[in-house]
């Protein structure tokens, strides 16, 4: 008998209640393929999964973990699209943590040979989310002017560089020691912590910007609406200011999911939408499987240039998730999940 292994929320908490584990590695089974995974990425829903506070996880415990690059290890009966060795991609939600995860082939993208791993797990979730935000929501043009609040998130290094490669004038908030990143990536940075963005935004673009992308919640999403001009789009999505010390604000979670609609009442002639990959992916997936390979093809031309703070073993899920929630994070975290 064979075994492999993954790490699991064990309960509610901080990182340390995360546990490495044994699982029996099993044949798949009809319509199933097995995977082998070799990285998986470490994001803020993660942390909001390991608290118990996110719709789309299971009952605790399980296996958190976004996203997955991997290979065809092995293919159930039934699945003939795809062949062994094959390097593939997934949007898990759930299941990343591990040497192993069991998926139907519907919901794998192939992925280019000539591509690394760990650049590919970068655009599976942050980039798609990014690329479908500025063109199929805020539908960005040439020579506009937004505001990316949390600039040096993973979504907001992704919205930097799409922005900066679709000629987008781009005002990023960022703690200081983090401005260096914002600037190398396009963008002009403000200090969150010093700085009103409302004050110099409405200084430097008195007539008002083309959209807001904003990931910290409602308060900075209804500031953000303010210095949209007729025409502009505000996008809200991560709503990391819902979330304090493990502990979800419910009222402020509330007001980030309804103050879109709340906004859009408003007859001023501008919008506001409430992003969620995951929501828009169950309801529909096909948009997901188009815009990820067009990405791939962005990465191959050099186009884009995943920033990546860390690369840390399977084992480390800990210290990986204690890094995150620091916010000591620049780029994206990945965890290898098989040596080789």
């Amino acid at each position: 008998m064979e075994f492999y292994k993954s790490v699991i929320i064990s309960e509610k908490g901080p990182p340390n209640v995360l546990k490495l584990i044994d699982n029996e590695l099993r044949e798949p089974l009809e319509n199933e393929v097995r995977i082998k995974i070799i990285c998986t990425g470490v994001g803020f829903t993660d942390v909001i999964m390991r608290y118990g506070h996110y719709i789309f996880a299971p009952k605790i415990p399980f296996v958190p973990g976004y996203e997955i690059i991997g290979t065809v290890d092995e293919l159930g009966k039934g699945v003939t699209n795809l062949s062994q060795g094959q390097l593939v991609a997934a949007l898990t939600v759930h299941g990343g943590y591990a040497e192993y995860i069991y998926l139907p082939p519907e919901e794998l993208v192939t992925v280019p040979d000539n591509l690394d791993p760990k650049e590919v797990l970068s655009l599976i979730l942050n980039y798609v989310t990014a690329y479908q935000m500025l063109n199929r929501v805020a539908e960005v043009k040439q020579g506009q002017t937004v505001l990316i609040t949390g600039a040096s998130g993973g979504v907001g290094n992704a919205l930097l560089q799409l922005g900066k490669n679709a000629g987008l004038k781009m005002y990023g908030t960022a703690s200081k020691k983090k401005h260096s990143l914002v600037t190398q990536l396009g963008g002009i940075p403000i200090n969150y912590h010093s700085d009103d963005f409302t004050e110099i935004i409405h200084q430097e673009e008195p007539d008002g910007i083309d959209a807001v992308f904003d990931a910290i919640g409602w308060r900075s999403a209804r500031q953000g609406y303010k210095l949209l001009r007729r025409g502009g789009t505000l996008v809200s999505f991560g709503q990391t200011g819902s979330l304090k010390n493990g502990k979800l604000n419910t009222i402020t979670g509330l007001m980030d999911f309804f103050l879109p609609s709340i906004l859009n009442l408003i007859p001023d002639g501008k919008r506001a939408s409430f992003y969620g990959i995951t929501r828009l992916y169950r309801k529909n997936p096909i948009p997901f499987r188009e815009d990820l390979p067009k990405l791939f093809e962005l990465l191959a031309a050099k186009k884009l240039k995943p920033v990546i703070d860390s690369v840390l073993p399977l084992s480390e899920a800990v210290r990986a998730n204690e890094i995150l929630e620091k916010g000591e994070a620049q780029g994206k975290l990945v965890l290898l999940c098989n040596d080789e």
